[in-house]
């Protein structure tokens, strides 16, 4: 199972798919704002993070950079959701700030559980402190 955190500022879309990962057997918290997110991710250290782009605080955008500039390889999947940002020029930004996964509102679930199972699979060490004693 994976640590997931999901960033989105509706609460209702957050605590829907913070109960599906649930379901899946994954340990899920929810933040409701960017800067919240970036904080919960010190201290939660999730395997995968889904944020929405759109966010207060800190964008999804700017939560991907943190992330990548501070952990590179290591970094959590970081998968960005959007009902939005759906032009081709928002995926390629996407990709360029670190994201692995574009989703457009409605996403596919299975998709993305699919993309989950496929990281954790690839993933040496989910969840564990690095070779450097560092929490991942």
């Amino acid at each position: 199972s994976a640590r997931v955190l999901i960033a989105d500022d509706d609460r209702d879309n957050a605590d829907t798919l913070a109960a599906l990962m649930k379901g899946e057997g994954h340990e899920a918290m929810v933040a409701l704002r960017g800067d919240d997110a970036l904080k919960m991710c010190r201290l939660f250290r999730p395997d995968v993070v889904i944020t929405d782009i759109n966010l207060p605080g800190a964008s999804g955008y700017a939560i991907a950079r943190d992330l990548r500039e501070r952990h590179g390889n290591l970094a959590p999947m970081l998968v960005a959701m959007t009902g939005v940002w759906t032009q081709e020029s928002d995926r390629l930004l996407a990709q360029a700030v670190g994201f692995d996964h574009y989703l457009v509102k409605p996403y596919d679930l299975e998709r993305l559980l699919a993309a989950i199972r496929s990281f954790l699979a690839q993933s040496p060490a989910t969840g564990s402190v690095s070779g450097t004693g560092e929490l991942t």
